[in-house]
């Protein structure tokens, strides 16, 4: 796998500002820059598995699409974490 320099900031990015968007939206605080970015990359990779499944996509190959598809797959990774952090 060769990623070039462009395309691994963009993925921070995208990364951070998804996970900052989740942690708004899911009524918590941020996490913090690192956390941020690692909870939005990780929503992007749930998003990209979920959403084809689910049969719709997000706005095509845009950034802004890419930011809201990760940022629901963040929303989604941290419900999850929420359960079984309560013992659900």
């Amino acid at each position: 796998m060769d990623i070039d320099l462009q395309s691994l900031i963009i993925w921070l990015i995208i990364g951070a500002i998804a996970g900052w968007l989740a942690g708004q939206i899911m009524k918590g605080g941020g996490f913090g820059l690192v956390g941020d970015i690692i909870v939005g990359i990780v929503g992007a990779f749930i998003a990209g598995a979920l959403f084809p499944r689910l049969g719709f996509t997000i706005g095509g190959n845009s950034i802004i699409g890419a930011i809201i598809a990760a940022a629901i797959g963040a929303c989604v990774l941290l419900f999850i974490l929420r359960l079984v952090r309560r013992g659900v």
